[in-house]
């Protein structure tokens, strides 16, 4: 596809927003881009060479469910999405947490996340207390929500980890306290991230 392609794609839409990896459950109002043609797909490419068609500082909003460790070139991916954003514009962002034991059962598994994992795109006064490095890219983002989001199959201990979610969301400080000293004990299904880039 190319970016006059894509133009005509999106022209008339009041926002342009797009959902990477939808599969066949695309969000209501998204445009789906996938590497396999099925339905609730839009637009067949491999995401894996970013979104070169799309221009930039043209996208509202973008959104992945479970799609990002998948991704075998996720620097590259992440400077696709700012690079397209629009100034205020915002990525959410939902991934499996490193303690999710699910995580390591499917093969196609990249790479973990967990609370800190957008901050080395992020400047110091956008991370949590305890700081991570920021310097392997120059882009950034700010974090404007992140929530650990807990969850069972067995329906007594997921009521009560619905309980625990609530307590360990209360405020950053919480969030850092459990992934720091509690994760080992309770585990966390994923890990969702709302980011806007700064221009």
């Amino acid at each position: 596809m190319t970016k006059e392609e894509f133009q005509n794609k999106i022209s008339g839409l009041e926002e342009v927003n797009i959902e990477l990896g939808p599969g066949n459950r695309k969000k209501k109002g998204y445009l789906g881009i996938d590497s396999v043609d099925i339905e609730g797909v839009d637009i067949v490419f491999n995401i894996e060479k970013g979104v070169p068609f799309i221009p930039d500082n043209s996208v509202d909003n973008y959104f992945s469910n479970h799609l990002l460790e998948h991704i075998d070139n996720y620097e590259g991916l992440i400077k696709e999405i700012h690079r397209t954003l629009k100034k205020g514009g915002q990525a959410e962002m939902v991934v499996p947490h490193f303690t999710n034991s699910y995580f390591y059962s499917d093969y196609t598994h990249k790479r973990t996340f967990g609370l800190f994992s957008f901050d080395y795109f992020c400047e110091e006064e956008y991370q949590l207390r305890t700081k991570v490095p920021n310097f392997y890219t120059k882009k950034r983002f700010k974090i404007l929500k992140r929530e650990l989001r807990f969850g069972s199959q067995f329906l007594f201990f997921h009521w009560i980890l619905q309980v625990f979610k609530k307590m360990v969301n209360r405020n950053d400080f919480t969030k850092e306290f459990y992934e720091i000293s509690l994760s080992n004990f309770v585990r966390c299904s994923e890990v969702r991230f709302i980011i806007s880039p700064v221009k």
